[in-house]
């Protein structure tokens, strides 16, 4: 017999004479072996869709656990700068000295400590002027008014609102101008 110089189609050659093995030795099987093989295989096919199922539950209610973690903490980040803020309103409080001139820095200061929290929270003012046309995504129109204005002008603003990293934590409360009768 001529020897086989490429290896590829010895490695088809070698396939095929173990799968005619494997065939030739499962027609020696009875079938009794064969069924309790093949029931072998089943139970180790069930076996490993089993663990497979396991782990997927364990990554989802690991996945669930982190999210309401994140849920939960968040805010941490936050409320470590308010806790600052509180402090110093109740020392301002406590003040016995009747001095308004050191109670109004300690406002003042607290007042920085809270913008502070509020800009490392990404929170900004919505503070419309007067004149502002009213947008009705971040302003809130408490009522209207006959005014000399342009319709649906703001003419005076009740309470500033804020966003909370470009989304609406809540409108300006704002009275806007409507055409005289």
């Amino acid at each position: 017999m001529q020897e086989n110089q490429n290896p590829a189609a010895e490695a088809v050659e070698n396939e095929v004479t173990d799968a005619a093995h494997e065939a030739h030795t499962e027609l020696e099987q009875t079938p009794e072996q064969h069924i309790a093989g093949l029931e072998a295989e089943i139970a180790e096919l069930n076996d490993s869709l089993l663990r497979a199922r396991a782990e997927l539950e364990n990554q989802r209610r690991r996945a669930q656990d982190e999210v309401a973690a994140a849920h939960k903490y968040a805010i941490s980040k936050f409320a470590a700068e308010l806790v600052t803020v509180k402090d110093y309103l109740e020392m301002a409080l406590l003040d016995q000295s009747g001095q308004i001139d050191t109670l109004k820095m300690g406002v003042d200061m607290t007042l920085k400590q809270l913008v502070s929290a509020f800009d490392k929270a990404q929170i900004k003012d919505i503070a419309p002027k007067v004149g502002d046309k009213l947008d009705p995504h971040q302003h809130q129109a408490m009522s209207a008014e006959e005014s000399d204005a342009e319709p649906n002008t703001v003419l005076r603003v009740m309470q500033k609102g804020y966003l909370l990293a470009d989304r609406v934590l809540r409108p300006a409360m704002v009275v806007v101008a409507k055409a005289k009768a």
